[in-house]
């Protein structure tokens, strides 16, 4: 299988809605590691590493969001798979 790197910023109604918490759980269900945070323009950053199916389901959740939210933007940078995280953060 092919492994990917996506480094990603949601902007919209994105903090305050939990966003971090389920992107984390969305990336472990999927056995992707990374990192989310919110950032002070209170969009939300991401890096994802993982199988490239694995990394897509993840992106696409963030494209949506969990309820509460309202995704107004996704810029993805698709980047080579670096195996630089053991697990999966919130920063």
């Amino acid at each position: 299988m092919t492994k990917t790197r996506a480094h990603v910023y949601i902007s919209g109604k994105v903090q305050g809605v939990y966003f971090r918490q389920n992107t984390k759980n969305q990336a472990l269900h999927q056995s992707v590691t990374g990192w989310v945070r919110n950032l002070d323009d209170g969009s939300v950053e991401a890096v994802f590493e993982g199988e490239d199916a694995s990394v897509r389901a993840v992106v696409d959740f963030c494209r949506v969001g969990p309820r509460g939210a309202s995704v107004t933007g996704v810029a993805v940078a698709w980047e080579p798979y670096q195996a630089e995280f053991q697990s999966f953060e919130i920063i």
